[in-house]
């Protein structure tokens, strides 16, 4: 005899066979999306024919990965993908990786590698989703609109309920998509981070078992031209650098220039120490991102989503890169309710550290 919990599972997997329902280790329910292993050759044209990372964990190929279908709100310390929920904002990357882990083994926060695997997935196949981009709307299609879940400054609409939007919000255009990869909320991604510049990665899927990713974990590995992972530090590491001279003013402003692909960083946006302050920062689309002369851009860089795939207008949405060269920057993907054009599912914000907290930025869980 079925119970509730077999009741709805067969619900779920009945309208969509691609969705599940999964039970953490309290026995509370989360909404998942199934996502079959591929090759980067099945997303990237020209791309390597082997497994894309995001199904390498220590080592092993994985079938599958399954991503909240919603960003998450928190119970019981405690991550959910539910329908119709306020997302959970307020909360630094730290504990948005613990309230993943927390409800038990394979629970992990969505990686950067799971992230970018179906950002170009959409890419491939032709899907570009919309959300939240515009105050409750989509900047590009107005009438297209979530349901409000939360307002500030006397009534301006910000975050939307979880899945409230039409199906042209998920990644594949269907009510069996993820929802909100783009806009309504900033999410943490883990297994990246930008170190002084320097890009740093924890090799494949590893993320995903939930290792130390502290500022002093020995785990992160830096990457070489030819895609090599090392031991950070050496030169010849790629970097994010500036095109000009930063400056040392202590505010919150954008620098000139842009910001290039390099394997030294001459130029911190901010002159005034490695800091995790806010000050200098630098803002150009995504696909604008260039490799100074000489330097070659190996891959996994591109894989990543830490490089342009292609450099044409448009070629990634015109979708942002926001970055702080100094200091420790963990990354936020897919923009919130009120970035515009520059929001969406290669939108790339290393500006912050890890303590941030706001009200614009959440997360969602994964699992494999």
């Amino acid at each position: 005899m079925f119970n509730n919990f077999d009741t709805l599972k067969l619900a779920v997997e009945t309208v969509h066979p691609n969705n599940t329902v999964l039970l953490d280790d309290m026995g509370m329910p989360s909404v998942m999306v199934r996502i079959p292993k591929f090759k980067i050759s099945d997303v990237i044209e020209g791309g390597a024919a082997i497994t894309h990372p995001a199904f390498i964990v220590d080592g092993v190929e994985v079938p599958e990965i399954l991503i909240s279908k919603y960003p998450n709100i928190v119970m019981n310390e405690r991550a959910y993908s539910l329908p119709m929920r306020d997302p959970r904002a307020y909360v630094t990357f730290d504990q948005a990786k613990q309230y993943c882990q927390n409800k038990g083994r394979g629970w992990h926060l969505m990686t950067n590698a799971e992230w970018m695997a179906i950002a170009y997935w959409c890419k491939k196949n032709g899907f570009v989703p919309g959300g939240n981009t515009s105050y409750g709307c989509n900047h590009a299609a107005p009438h297209e609109k979530g349901t409000p879940s939360y307002t500030y400054n006397n009534g301006t609409i910000g975050r939307t309920f979880t899945g409230s939007g039409p199906v042209s919000w998920a990644h594949d255009g269907t009510a069996a998509g993820i929802f909100d990869l783009c806009g309504n909320v900033w999410e943490w991604v883990s297994g990246f981070r930008l170190f002084n510049g320097e890009l740093q990665v924890i090799p494949n899927n590893d993320a995903a078992k939930g290792v130390d990713e502290s500022a002093a974990s020995p785990l992160w590995r830096a990457i070489l031209q030819d895609g090599t992972l090392v031991v950070p530090g050496p030169a010849g590491t790629l970097k994010y650098d500036n095109s000009v001279t930063g400056d040392a003013t202590q505010t919150d402003h954008k620098v000139g220039g842009v910001t290039e692909l390099s394997t030294v960083r001459n130029n911190p946006i901010y002159t005034g120490g490695d800091v995790d302050n806010y000050y200098a920062h630098q803002y150009q689309t995504f696909e604008s991102l260039a490799a100074k002369s000489g330097v070659t851009v190996p891959e996994i860089v591109k894989v990543l989503g830490l490089f342009p795939t292609e450099a044409k207008t448009e070629g990634h949405y015109g979708d942002g890169l926001w970055v702080r060269n100094y200091g420790e920057r963990l990354p936020l993907r897919g923009g919130d309710w009120s970035n515009s054009a520059r929001a969406g599912v290669c939108a790339l914000y290393l500006c912050n550290p890890r303590a941030l907290s706001n009200h614009h930025v959440g997360f969602r869980a994964a699992f494999c």
